[in-house]
Protein backbone atom coordinates (compact mmCIF):
# COMPACT_ATOMS: atom_id res chain seq x y z
CA UNK A 1 0.00 0.00 0.00
CA UNK A 2 1.01 3.63 -0.33
CA UNK A 3 1.38 6.04 2.56
CA UNK A 4 0.02 9.34 1.24
CA UNK A 5 -0.01 12.31 3.60
CA UNK A 6 -1.16 14.99 1.15
CA UNK A 7 -3.88 15.13 -1.51
CA UNK A 8 -5.77 17.75 -3.51
CA UNK A 9 -9.49 17.33 -4.13
CA UNK A 10 -12.42 19.27 -5.58
CA UNK A 11 -15.64 19.29 -3.58
CA UNK A 12 -18.95 20.62 -4.84
CA UNK A 13 -22.13 20.92 -2.83
CA UNK A 14 -25.49 20.13 -4.40
CA UNK A 15 -27.66 22.74 -6.11
CA UNK A 16 -30.94 23.80 -4.59
CA UNK A 17 -34.09 22.65 -6.40
CA UNK A 18 -36.12 25.23 -8.34
CA UNK A 19 -39.51 26.42 -7.15
CA UNK A 20 -42.59 25.19 -9.05
CA UNK A 21 -45.11 27.27 -11.02
CA UNK A 22 -48.45 25.49 -10.71
CA UNK A 23 -52.18 26.13 -10.25
CA UNK A 24 -54.85 23.81 -8.96
CA UNK A 25 -56.85 22.15 -11.72
CA UNK A 26 -59.40 20.05 -9.85
CA UNK A 27 -62.96 19.27 -10.70
CA UNK A 28 -65.44 21.38 -8.78
CA UNK A 29 -62.67 23.79 -7.72
CA UNK A 30 -63.06 26.60 -10.29
CA UNK A 31 -60.73 29.01 -8.44
CA UNK A 32 -58.11 26.73 -7.04
CA UNK A 33 -55.28 29.25 -6.98
CA UNK A 34 -51.50 28.69 -6.97
CA UNK A 35 -50.10 25.46 -5.51
CA UNK A 36 -46.45 25.37 -6.67
CA UNK A 37 -44.15 23.96 -3.96
CA UNK A 38 -40.63 24.97 -2.99
CA UNK A 39 -37.59 23.07 -4.18
CA UNK A 40 -35.38 21.02 -1.86
CA UNK A 41 -32.03 22.18 -0.48
CA UNK A 42 -28.93 20.64 -1.96
CA UNK A 43 -26.57 18.41 0.01
CA UNK A 44 -23.51 19.83 1.77
CA UNK A 45 -20.04 18.25 1.80
CA UNK A 46 -18.45 17.28 5.11
CA UNK A 47 -15.12 15.78 6.10
CA UNK A 48 -15.18 13.39 9.06
CA UNK A 49 -12.18 12.14 11.03
CA UNK A 50 -12.05 8.34 11.03
CA UNK A 51 -9.67 6.55 13.39
CA UNK A 52 -9.65 3.50 11.10
CA UNK A 53 -7.80 5.41 8.36
CA UNK A 54 -4.11 6.32 8.31
CA UNK A 55 -3.52 7.48 4.74
CA UNK A 56 -5.09 9.75 2.10
CA UNK A 57 -4.46 7.27 -0.70
CA UNK A 58 -8.14 7.07 -1.71
CA UNK A 59 -8.19 10.75 -2.63
CA UNK A 60 -5.36 10.28 -5.12
CA UNK A 61 -7.59 8.11 -7.31
CA UNK A 62 -10.85 10.04 -6.99
CA UNK A 63 -10.32 13.77 -6.73
CA UNK A 64 -13.76 15.21 -7.51
CA UNK A 65 -16.59 14.74 -5.04
CA UNK A 66 -20.10 16.14 -5.46
CA UNK A 67 -23.08 16.06 -3.13
CA UNK A 68 -26.61 15.38 -4.35
CA UNK A 69 -28.74 18.15 -5.85
CA UNK A 70 -32.08 19.11 -4.33
CA UNK A 71 -35.18 18.12 -6.31
CA UNK A 72 -37.49 20.79 -7.79
CA UNK A 73 -40.86 21.47 -6.19
CA UNK A 74 -44.08 20.21 -7.71
CA UNK A 75 -47.80 20.94 -7.72
CA UNK A 76 -50.16 20.47 -4.80
CA UNK A 77 -47.65 22.39 -2.66
CA UNK A 78 -45.23 19.47 -2.69
CA UNK A 79 -41.71 20.39 -1.60
CA UNK A 80 -38.80 18.86 -3.48
CA UNK A 81 -36.64 16.23 -1.81
CA UNK A 82 -33.52 17.53 -0.09
CA UNK A 83 -30.22 16.33 -1.53
CA UNK A 84 -28.19 13.91 0.59
CA UNK A 85 -25.14 15.31 2.34
CA UNK A 86 -21.81 13.84 1.28
CA UNK A 87 -19.52 12.76 4.14
CA UNK A 88 -15.90 12.03 3.20
CA UNK A 89 -13.85 10.06 5.77
CA UNK A 90 -10.28 11.24 6.40
CA UNK A 91 -7.61 10.15 8.90
CA UNK A 92 -7.46 11.78 12.31
CA UNK A 93 -4.92 14.61 12.15
CA UNK A 94 -5.97 15.96 8.74
CA UNK A 95 -5.70 19.70 8.09
CA UNK A 96 -7.94 21.19 5.40
CA UNK A 97 -6.65 24.14 3.36
CA UNK A 98 -8.54 26.12 0.68
CA UNK A 99 -6.11 26.20 -2.25
CA UNK A 100 -7.63 29.35 -3.77
CA UNK A 101 -7.52 31.54 -0.65
CA UNK A 102 -4.81 29.60 1.30
CA UNK A 103 -7.17 29.70 4.29
CA UNK A 104 -6.97 26.88 6.82
CA UNK A 105 -10.57 25.72 7.08
CA UNK A 106 -10.08 23.37 9.98
CA UNK A 107 -8.11 20.71 11.76
CA UNK A 108 -9.67 17.30 12.43
CA UNK A 109 -7.86 16.06 15.52
CA UNK A 110 -10.53 13.89 17.19
CA UNK A 111 -12.25 10.77 15.88
CA UNK A 112 -15.79 11.53 14.75
CA UNK A 113 -15.15 15.26 14.36
CA UNK A 114 -16.89 16.79 11.34
CA UNK A 115 -16.08 19.84 9.23
CA UNK A 116 -18.36 21.38 6.60
CA UNK A 117 -16.23 22.25 3.58
CA UNK A 118 -18.90 23.11 0.99
CA UNK A 119 -22.25 24.75 1.73
CA UNK A 120 -25.29 23.39 -0.05
CA UNK A 121 -27.36 25.52 -2.41
CA UNK A 122 -30.65 26.82 -1.00
CA UNK A 123 -34.04 25.90 -2.40
CA UNK A 124 -36.05 28.04 -4.77
CA UNK A 125 -39.55 29.28 -3.91
CA UNK A 126 -42.74 28.09 -5.60
CA UNK A 127 -45.43 30.49 -6.75
CA UNK A 128 -47.54 29.72 -3.67
CA UNK A 129 -45.09 31.86 -1.72
CA UNK A 130 -46.01 34.95 -3.74
CA UNK A 131 -49.80 34.91 -3.44
CA UNK A 132 -51.44 37.84 -1.69
CA UNK A 133 -54.72 39.67 -1.54
CA UNK A 134 -53.73 41.74 -4.56
CA UNK A 135 -51.92 38.98 -6.44
CA UNK A 136 -54.27 36.02 -6.61
CA UNK A 137 -52.51 34.23 -9.47
CA UNK A 138 -48.78 34.86 -9.09
CA UNK A 139 -46.47 33.53 -11.73
CA UNK A 140 -43.26 34.32 -9.90
CA UNK A 141 -40.87 31.59 -8.77
CA UNK A 142 -37.21 31.58 -7.81
CA UNK A 143 -34.45 29.21 -8.81
CA UNK A 144 -32.38 27.24 -6.38
CA UNK A 145 -28.89 28.59 -5.74
CA UNK A 146 -25.69 26.87 -6.80
CA UNK A 147 -23.77 24.73 -4.33
CA UNK A 148 -20.35 25.87 -3.13
CA UNK A 149 -17.35 24.66 -5.14
CA UNK A 150 -13.94 24.46 -3.48
CA UNK A 151 -10.44 23.27 -4.30
CA UNK A 152 -8.99 21.73 -1.16
CA UNK A 153 -5.64 20.40 -0.07
CA UNK A 154 -5.70 17.72 2.61
CA UNK A 155 -2.59 17.52 4.78
CA UNK A 156 -2.16 14.61 7.16
CA UNK A 157 0.04 15.02 10.23
CA UNK A 158 0.29 12.20 12.72
CA UNK A 159 -0.81 12.95 16.28
CA UNK A 160 1.87 12.21 18.87
CA UNK A 161 3.20 13.63 22.13
CA UNK A 162 6.85 12.91 21.35
CA UNK A 163 8.75 12.92 18.06
CA UNK A 164 12.01 11.13 17.27
CA UNK A 165 14.65 12.97 15.30
CA UNK A 166 17.99 11.83 13.99
CA UNK A 167 20.16 10.48 11.22
CA UNK A 168 19.31 7.23 9.42
CA UNK A 169 20.39 4.25 11.53
CA UNK A 170 20.54 6.34 14.70
CA UNK A 171 18.34 3.70 16.31
CA UNK A 172 14.97 5.47 16.26
CA UNK A 173 13.00 2.43 15.09
CA UNK A 174 14.82 0.17 17.53
CA UNK A 175 13.98 2.60 20.33
CA UNK A 176 10.27 2.70 19.50
CA UNK A 177 10.24 -1.12 19.33
CA UNK A 178 11.94 -1.25 22.72
CA UNK A 179 9.52 1.05 24.59
CA UNK A 180 6.22 0.28 22.82
CA UNK A 181 4.33 -2.47 21.02
CA UNK A 182 5.01 -0.87 17.62
CA UNK A 183 7.04 -3.04 15.26
CA UNK A 184 8.61 -0.87 12.56
CA UNK A 185 11.13 -2.45 10.23
CA UNK A 186 14.71 -2.53 11.53
CA UNK A 187 17.72 -3.34 9.36
CA UNK A 188 21.44 -2.56 9.09
CA UNK A 189 21.12 -0.11 6.20
CA UNK A 190 19.99 3.53 6.08
CA UNK A 191 16.43 4.68 5.30
CA UNK A 192 14.86 1.49 6.65
CA UNK A 193 11.99 3.67 7.87
CA UNK A 194 10.11 5.07 4.86
CA UNK A 195 6.94 6.31 6.55
CA UNK A 196 6.09 7.63 10.04
CA UNK A 197 5.40 5.01 12.70
CA UNK A 198 3.44 5.52 15.92
CA UNK A 199 3.83 3.67 19.20
CA UNK A 200 2.06 3.96 22.56
CA UNK A 201 4.48 3.96 25.50
CA UNK A 202 2.90 2.72 28.72
CA UNK A 203 4.93 3.97 31.68
CA UNK A 204 2.62 2.55 34.32
CA UNK A 205 -1.11 2.04 34.89
CA UNK A 206 -3.13 4.90 33.34
CA UNK A 207 0.05 6.69 32.28
CA UNK A 208 1.03 6.54 28.62
CA UNK A 209 2.06 8.75 25.72
CA UNK A 210 2.31 8.43 21.95
CA UNK A 211 5.67 8.54 20.21
CA UNK A 212 6.28 9.13 16.49
CA UNK A 213 9.22 7.80 14.50
CA UNK A 214 9.85 9.58 11.19
CA UNK A 215 12.34 8.72 8.42
CA UNK A 216 15.87 9.86 9.15
CA UNK A 217 17.40 13.06 7.81
CA UNK A 218 20.75 13.62 6.17
CA UNK A 219 22.66 16.76 5.31
CA UNK A 220 21.02 18.51 2.36
CA UNK A 221 17.57 17.13 3.15
CA UNK A 222 16.07 20.61 2.66
CA UNK A 223 17.27 20.45 -0.95
CA UNK A 224 15.76 16.98 -1.44
CA UNK A 225 18.67 14.75 -0.42
CA UNK A 226 17.64 11.37 0.97
CA UNK A 227 13.90 11.34 1.59
CA UNK A 228 13.88 15.14 1.90
CA UNK A 229 12.13 17.07 4.63
CA UNK A 230 8.50 16.40 3.81
CA UNK A 231 8.09 14.06 6.80
CA UNK A 232 9.29 16.72 9.25
CA UNK A 233 5.79 18.22 9.20
CA UNK A 234 4.65 15.22 11.26
CA UNK A 235 6.67 16.62 14.19
CA UNK A 236 4.68 19.86 14.20
CA UNK A 237 1.99 18.46 16.49
CA UNK A 238 4.39 16.94 19.02
CA UNK A 239 5.15 18.51 22.39
CA UNK A 240 8.70 17.20 22.77
CA UNK A 241 11.50 16.15 20.42
CA UNK A 242 13.98 13.41 21.28
CA UNK A 243 17.14 13.81 19.22
CA UNK A 244 18.77 10.37 18.95
CA UNK A 245 22.43 10.19 18.01
CA UNK A 246 24.62 7.15 17.47
CA UNK A 247 27.62 7.54 19.79
CA UNK A 248 29.66 4.93 17.89
CA UNK A 249 28.68 5.09 14.20
CA UNK A 250 30.01 2.17 12.14
CA UNK A 251 31.22 4.51 9.36
CA UNK A 252 33.44 6.50 11.73
CA UNK A 253 31.46 9.72 11.31
CA UNK A 254 31.36 12.29 14.09
CA UNK A 255 28.28 12.22 16.37
CA UNK A 256 28.75 15.95 16.96
CA UNK A 257 28.64 16.76 13.26
CA UNK A 258 25.59 14.53 12.87
CA UNK A 259 23.71 16.49 15.52
CA UNK A 260 24.69 19.83 13.99
CA UNK A 261 23.66 18.69 10.51
CA UNK A 262 20.19 17.74 11.77
CA UNK A 263 19.88 21.03 13.63
CA UNK A 264 20.76 22.91 10.46
CA UNK A 265 18.14 21.05 8.41
CA UNK A 266 15.56 21.59 11.15
CA UNK A 267 16.20 25.34 11.21
CA UNK A 268 15.86 25.56 7.43
CA UNK A 269 12.55 23.73 7.62
CA UNK A 270 11.00 25.71 10.48
CA UNK A 271 12.71 28.00 12.96
CA UNK A 272 9.77 27.62 15.32
CA UNK A 273 10.03 23.82 15.24
CA UNK A 274 13.79 24.09 15.78
CA UNK A 275 13.13 26.10 18.96
CA UNK A 276 10.84 23.35 20.32
CA UNK A 277 11.85 21.57 23.53
CA UNK A 278 14.45 19.01 22.45
CA UNK A 279 16.34 16.42 24.51
CA UNK A 280 19.59 14.77 23.50
CA UNK A 281 19.51 10.96 23.61
CA UNK A 282 22.89 9.27 23.20
CA UNK A 283 22.10 5.85 21.80
CA UNK A 284 24.12 2.64 21.36
CA UNK A 285 26.25 3.28 24.44
CA UNK A 286 26.68 -0.50 24.69
CA UNK A 287 29.03 -0.19 21.70
CA UNK A 288 31.52 1.67 23.92
CA UNK A 289 33.47 -0.03 26.69
CA UNK A 290 32.13 0.61 30.19
CA UNK A 291 35.31 2.31 31.39
CA UNK A 292 35.27 4.78 28.47
CA UNK A 293 31.49 5.24 28.21
CA UNK A 294 30.96 8.19 30.55
CA UNK A 295 33.97 10.12 29.22
CA UNK A 296 32.95 9.47 25.60
CA UNK A 297 29.41 10.71 26.16
CA UNK A 298 30.58 13.75 28.13
CA UNK A 299 32.96 14.68 25.30
CA UNK A 300 30.06 14.74 22.84
CA UNK A 301 27.96 16.90 25.16
CA UNK A 302 30.85 19.32 25.78
CA UNK A 303 31.67 19.69 22.08
CA UNK A 304 28.03 20.42 21.31
CA UNK A 305 27.73 22.88 24.18
CA UNK A 306 24.43 21.18 25.00
CA UNK A 307 22.49 22.81 27.85
CA UNK A 308 19.31 20.71 27.84
CA UNK A 309 18.57 17.27 29.28
CA UNK A 310 20.83 14.41 28.17
CA UNK A 311 20.14 10.67 28.41
CA UNK A 312 22.42 7.74 27.61
CA UNK A 313 20.64 4.60 26.44
CA UNK A 314 20.93 1.40 24.49
CA UNK A 315 17.71 0.93 22.54
CA UNK A 316 18.69 -2.62 21.61
CA UNK A 317 19.23 -3.88 25.17
CA UNK A 318 16.79 -1.49 26.84
CA UNK A 319 19.46 0.04 29.06
CA UNK A 320 18.45 3.54 30.21
CA UNK A 321 15.12 3.54 28.36
CA UNK A 322 12.95 3.34 31.49
CA UNK A 323 14.34 6.49 33.16
CA UNK A 324 13.98 8.28 29.83
CA UNK A 325 10.32 7.33 29.34
CA UNK A 326 9.53 8.20 32.96
CA UNK A 327 11.11 11.65 32.55
CA UNK A 328 9.17 12.19 29.32
CA UNK A 329 5.91 11.22 31.04
CA UNK A 330 6.52 13.68 33.88
CA UNK A 331 7.34 16.47 31.43
CA UNK A 332 4.21 15.84 29.34
CA UNK A 333 1.99 15.81 32.44
CA UNK A 334 3.53 19.08 33.63
CA UNK A 335 2.88 20.65 30.24
CA UNK A 336 -0.71 19.43 30.15
CA UNK A 337 -1.32 20.73 33.66
CA UNK A 338 0.15 24.12 32.74
CA UNK A 339 -2.07 24.37 29.65
CA UNK A 340 -5.16 23.52 31.70
CA UNK A 341 -4.41 26.01 34.46
CA UNK A 342 -2.91 28.87 32.43
CA UNK A 343 -5.02 30.09 29.46
CA UNK A 344 -2.22 32.42 28.31
CA UNK A 345 0.24 29.53 28.15
CA UNK A 346 -2.29 27.44 26.20
CA UNK A 347 -2.85 30.27 23.72
CA UNK A 348 0.91 30.70 23.23
CA UNK A 349 1.22 26.99 22.50
CA UNK A 350 -1.66 27.11 20.03
CA UNK A 351 -0.13 30.14 18.28
CA UNK A 352 3.23 28.36 18.09
CA UNK A 353 1.62 25.31 16.48
CA UNK A 354 -0.14 27.50 13.92
CA UNK A 355 3.14 29.21 13.09
CA UNK A 356 4.92 25.86 12.69
CA UNK A 357 2.12 24.72 10.39
CA UNK A 358 2.52 27.83 8.24
CA UNK A 359 6.32 27.54 8.07
CA UNK A 360 6.14 23.83 7.25
CA UNK A 361 3.56 24.40 4.52
CA UNK A 362 5.61 27.20 2.95
CA UNK A 363 8.86 25.19 3.06
CA UNK A 364 7.34 22.07 1.53
CA UNK A 365 5.69 24.11 -1.21
CA UNK A 366 9.03 25.81 -1.96
CA UNK A 367 10.75 22.41 -2.18
CA UNK A 368 7.99 21.13 -4.45
CA UNK A 369 8.41 24.16 -6.73
CA UNK A 370 12.17 23.61 -6.93
CA UNK A 371 11.64 19.99 -7.95
CA UNK A 372 9.00 20.99 -10.48
CA UNK A 373 11.35 23.49 -12.10
CA UNK A 374 14.15 20.93 -12.14
CA UNK A 375 11.90 18.45 -13.92
CA UNK A 376 10.95 21.07 -16.48
CA UNK A 377 14.63 21.87 -17.10
CA UNK A 378 15.15 18.18 -17.80
CA UNK A 379 12.26 18.25 -20.31
CA UNK A 380 10.36 15.77 -18.18
CA UNK A 381 6.67 16.23 -18.77
CA UNK A 382 5.66 13.32 -16.56
CA UNK A 383 6.03 15.17 -13.26
CA UNK A 384 3.34 14.29 -10.75
CA UNK A 385 3.12 14.80 -7.04
CA UNK A 386 2.75 11.03 -6.80
CA UNK A 387 6.50 10.90 -7.46
CA UNK A 388 6.97 12.12 -3.89
CA UNK A 389 5.05 9.20 -2.42
CA UNK A 390 6.61 6.10 -0.98
CA UNK A 391 5.51 2.65 -2.05
CA UNK A 392 5.34 0.31 0.93
CA UNK A 393 4.81 -3.40 0.42
CA UNK A 394 3.89 -5.47 3.46
CA UNK A 395 5.13 -9.05 3.27
CA UNK A 396 4.31 -11.82 5.74
CA UNK A 397 7.09 -12.59 8.17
Amino acid sequence: MKFVDEATIIVEAGKGGHGCLSFRREKYVPKGGPDGGDGGDGGSVYLEADSALNTLIDYRFQRKHKAENGQPGSGRNCTGIKGEDLVLPVPVGTTVVDMDTHEVLGDLTRAGERLKVAQAGFHGLGNTRFKSSVNRAPRQTTKGSEGELRNLRLELKVLADVGLLGMPNAGKSTFIRSVSAARPKVADYPFTTLVPNLGVVSVQAHQSFVIADIPGLIEGAAEGAGLGIRFLKHLVRTRLLLHLVDVAPYDGSSPVESVRAIEHELEKFSETLASRERWLVLNKVDMVSEEDRDAHCQTIVDQLGWKGPVFSISALSGEGTKPLTQAVMRWIEDQAREEAENPEFAEREAARRRKMDEEARARIEAERQIRREARQDDDDDDFDDDDCDVEVVYAPE
